[in-house]
């Protein structure tokens, strides 16, 4: 696949500097880049690679300006590079996204209704009333149990399983080897010190646009929906345990876990191997530092709270300045009780 500089800039209506028809068929970092890739530079700790460059065309921002010669790279002026880079990986990944067309090894049950347009791949297991929209994309060894719902253009990578009853918006990603709709880990304390499992018959609603990593797991609810809303960014080994909810936009970063019946709010960061106490609420826009433990309710909006237990980043920050300093305040507090002693003692 080959692109022209001029359709780069047409697809990000970006501003051409240099040869309009100068052609690429890949793409490249920066710093690593290869004679006939497109790249960008966003970040300024970057902007030294530009000069040494050997990719043929390069986003940049608006206000960049050169403090010395370019290596004859054809430059397209976007107002975000990141963002305009990302819209064209997208569209060079499309193209190369297999061919519409359902393999004869995959086991389709015949109540399912498949929407036009799909791809089906090999070994593919497909209940009883499941609904599959217009352009899915359903690669090899991905189960999809009875009456689950899939909208359009939403994509399950390799060995995905989907339990009975869930439903997954338009426009998703779900990367290989993730659950969704497992049993949530609900058991009742019995006579004799055992325990009862309690049946979880509710199941996992999934809105649009979200993207959820490999290895994830997002449990059913006991009763109702575990609920991830629309625009949800979530990490590969996370845990989403049953009846959670998710609020849009929320984004969660590998190896943090959510316990049952705890609901997140809107436009919140949750950083790496955060864990999160259940049945509590944390307000729309808080932001969770990696490691965290968050063991109560936040209710204050745009929160930034870092430790565990947790504390508002500063008190946080403070404190972590005080217990970094412990050895040597115990010392000078053994030296201050040596010296007052009276002689002799």
């Amino acid at each position: 696949m080959q692109f022209s500089a001029r359709q780069l800039a047409e697809t990000v209506n970006g501003q051409l500097e240099g040869n309009p028809d100068v052609l690429i068929n890949g793409i490249s970092k920066l710093d690593d880049s290869k004679p006939g890739t497109f790249s960008f530079l966003s970040n300024p700790a970057y902007t030294p690679h530009i000069y040494t460059t050997q990719a043929a065309i390069v986003l940049v921002s608006h206000d960049f300006k050169p403090e010395r010669a370019l290596p004859g790279c054809t430059l397209i002026r976007v107002e975000n590079p990141y963002a305009a880079f990302a819209q064209l990986m997208a569209m060079y990944e499309n193209l190369r996204q297999p061919k519409f067309e359902i393999h004869p090894q995959a086991v389709i049950d015949e109540t399912a209704l498949l929407a036009s347009e799909i791809y089906i791949g090999p070994h593919v297991c497909i209940g009883k009333h499941v609904k599959i929209g217009k352009g899915c994309k359903i690669y090899a060894h991905t189960v999809i149990g009875d009456h689950v719902t899939i909208g359009d253009f939403t994509t399950l990578y390799s060995n995905v399983s989907v339990y009975h009853d869930c439903s997954i918006g338009a426009h998703c990603i779900i990367h290989a080897n993730t659950v969704i709709g497992s049993d949530g880990f609900g058991f009742a304390p019995n006579a004799g010190d055992t325990f009862v499992k309690v049946p979880q018959l509710g199941n996992v609603k999934i809105d649009d646009h979200v993207e959820i990593g490999s290895n994830t797991s997002v449990d059913r609810a006991t009763l109702g929906s575990t609920w991830i809303q629309s625009g949800v960014k979530i990490d590969n080994l996370v845990q989403i345990a049953h009846n959670v909810v998710i609020g849009e936009n929320t984004v969660i970063a590998a190896l943090s876990g959510i316990a049952g019946s705890t609901k997140i709010g809107k436009h919140c960061m949750i950083g790496a191997q955060v864990g999160i106490a259940g049945h509590i609420t944390i307000a729309d826009g808080v932001k969770i530092a990696g490691q965290s433990g968050i063991a109560s309710s936040i209710t204050e909006t745009g929160l930034t709270v870092q430790g565990s237990p947790a504390l508002k980043i500063n008190a946080f920050r403070r404190s972590y300045v005080l217990f970094k300093n412990l050895p040597s305040l115990q010392e000078r507090i053994q030296n201050l009780e040596q010296s007052a002693k009276p002689p002799g003692l």
